[in-house]
């Protein structure tokens, strides 16, 4: 039987660490905060979160600095925050592709979901169907006859298995119902065999596709989304070339590990809001390409709920399974 003193001595350790979790969380920061990127230095979403950070680090009075760990398509990184301490010192640099790993995997070491606390959207980019300029596609109508007259022949790069340049071209193959194949790479890899005409063609986010159109190192067939990217506005959209659940956003965010206080959360959350809305932010971001959506904490916990539920219904659609 337990001891009333045993019972005293558990309810004062348990007062005491809730007392010690919310001295904290008031207090936070008060040292440097880590952001663990899944993805590698420079890429399109890396780029954007430390604009975004060097301006939250000068309103915090703390460095939020990237640590990149990408791999195993953005798995390692997630299940090194799912598992650090939820004080608010580590940090998800978040993506989509949290959740096309979910229908990649039988099993993942986190929960995709119960696993984290969305904090804020940090951005939406477009992205672009490009082709190799030494095939004969100028429109992406072209790219899709060409599909149909010789169905398993066009192929596709990606950046890996469960990236946003597979998940945008799997919505590419439903919408248009071609038959085309995938071939994963790593990284950039995928798109330089793009522009050496040894892959058929490629989905990039809108920002580094520009200087290789512009150079004519590859052709750009469409942009995929509902309405016309600043960047490019001679392009036409996927919805305008008749395949609008075509349509594919490459969004960033940030989360945090689960139970992080809700004080440390939407203090985040309002800071890097707060940094979306200065003008000289903005006029870098808009050069990359990145659409502003302002959301709330609430509303971001729901737009990644929705994606998730989105991406499962695509790998139905488009008979993707689990590679492992």
């Amino acid at each position: 039987m337990i001891s009333i003193r045993t019972l005293s001595a558990v309810f004062v350790a348990v007062a005491l660490s809730i007392a010690t979790v919310a001295a904290s969380a008031e207090k936070w920061p008060a040292r440097p905060i880590k952001v663990i990127s899944p993805f590698t230095a420079g890429n399109a979403g890396d780029t954007v979160a430390r604009i975004v950070f060097d301006q939250v680090s000068q309103q915090i009075g703390q460095t939020l600095f990237i640590e990149n760990r990408p791999g195993a398509g953005g798995t390692l990184a997630a299940d090194f925050v799912a598992k650090s301490d939820p004080d608010g010192y580590t940090l998800l640099l978040s993506s989509a592709s949290l959740s096309s790993q979910v229908i990649f995997h039988k099993t993942l070491p986190y929960d995709a979901i119960r696993a984290f606390a969305p904090v804020s959207l940090i951005g939406l980019q477009p992205t672009v169907v490009v082709a190799s300029p030494s095939r004969a596609f100028k429109t992406l109508a072209d790219l899709v006859a060409a599909a149909k007259a010789k169905p398993g022949t066009l192929t596709f790069a990606s950046a890996g298995v469960g990236s946003a340049s597979h998940m945008a071209a799997e919505r590419l193959r439903v919408a248009a119902a071609i038959d085309v194949r995938h071939i994963p790479f790593r990284g950039a890899e995928g798109l330089n065999e793009v522009m050496a005409g040894r892959v058929d063609f490629y989905c990039i986010p809108v920002a580094p596709a520009v200087p290789l159109i512009n150079a004519g190192k590859v052709t750009v067939l469409a942009v995929s989304t509902r309405k016309r990217a600043a960047l490019l506005p001679n392009v036409p959209t996927v919805a305008e070339a008749g395949y609008p659940d075509a349509e594919y956003l490459y969004w960033g965010g940030v989360a945090a590990p689960a139970k992080t206080p809700t004080t440390v959360v939407h203090k985040l959350h309002d800071e890097i809001e707060k940094a979306l809305q200065l003008p000289p932010v903005r006029e870098k971001l808009a050069t990359l390409g990145v659409e502003e959506q302002l959301l709330t904490v609430e509303q971001f916990d729901k737009f990644v709920s929705d994606d998730m539920a989105g991406t499962l219904m695509l790998a139905k659609s488009a008979h993707l399974e689990p590679e492992d």
